[in-house]
């Protein structure tokens, strides 16, 4: 989130300062997506600085998956499983799924530092386990590359059902944040009576751009080039600010509760 906080106000304000300190700079929280990786990369890191990428949970009380200094980065990919950890990208029935398809993430033995159960609610963490053969279910799609390097898509229930495909929120959300006038993206599954549901896009620009119906054609356009006509946002909404918890995680239920009219349900974490 701060890395598209510096990308909507520009490079101006890293390249006042001298950072040839830096020799390892880090991201966690949501997925980080290609363009921002390459724009942390080139202008914060200066294109030197080895990006460390990192997945985990509050659950798992620890990093599980980063690229190691010395290996290769991918953009979009947040790396491999760290050592004591066996992770694996499968459908609902345990199977693994192939390279570069979307699959579940699940850990399939005990590691270092795990919890044991969530304060006062035993069952929720019960269930982490009890969905795919006794393996801990993350909750997060993913794909795996042929190296076993592990792209996190988003949350499993972030899935939009567009005439019968299924669409991850990050997906689209990256497609729109390439594009060079938008710093963030949050997009949602709305009713629709032809294909049940259909993408709106929540999106905040970067500074020196305007919101004109010029620019959502625009951006529809960017979409349906970068994945497809499926993906097509039906209306895009432009924000100043996205609701956020404190750690700076997108809050899309609220932008969904909001859209349709209903209670949003625990915002007690909200931060924006």
């Amino acid at each position: 989130t701060a890395i598209r906080m510096f990308m909507k106000v520009g490079e101006q304000w890293p390249d006042k300062y001298n950072l040839s300190s830096l020799r390892i700079i880090g991201s966690v929280g949501e997925p980080l997506n290609p363009e921002a990786f390459e724009w942390y990369y080139r202008v914060i890191g200066r294109n030197r600085c080895p990006i460390l990428d990192t997945w985990w949970q509050t659950e798992t009380g620890m990093h599980m998956i980063t690229t190691p200094l010395g290996q290769p980065m991918k953009p979009g990919f947040a790396g491999v499983p760290i050592p004591g950890v066996v992770a694996d990208v499968v459908d609902k029935e345990g199977n693994p799924v192939p390279p570069r398809q979307g699959g579940l993430l699940v850990i399939k033995e005990p590691w270092p530092s795990m919890m044991r159960t969530v304060y006062n609610n035993p069952e929720r963490y019960t269930q982490y386990w009890n969905q795919i053969r006794n393996w801990y279910t993350v909750g997060d799609l993913a794909v795996k590359d042929e190296d076993g390097y592990i792209m996190v898509l988003g949350r499993s229930d972030d899935i939009i059902i567009v005439a019968g495909h299924n669409l991850g929120t990050a997906e689209v959300e990256s497609a729109l944040v390439s594009h060079e006038a938008v710093a963030e993206a949050a997009v949602i599954g709305v009713p629709d009576e032809v294909k049940g549901q259909a993408v709106k896009a929540f999106v905040i620009l970067r500074q020196g751009f305007e919101p004109s119906q010029k620019l959502v054609s625009e951006l529809t356009y960017h979409v349906r080039m970068t994945i497809g006509p499926i993906a097509m946002p039906s209306s895009i909404e432009f924000m100043d600010k996205l609701p956020k918890t404190r750690s700076g995680k997108i809050m899309r239920r609220v932008l969904k509760a909001k859209e349709l009219g209903v209670d949003p349900g625990d915002i007690s974490t909200l931060e924006e």
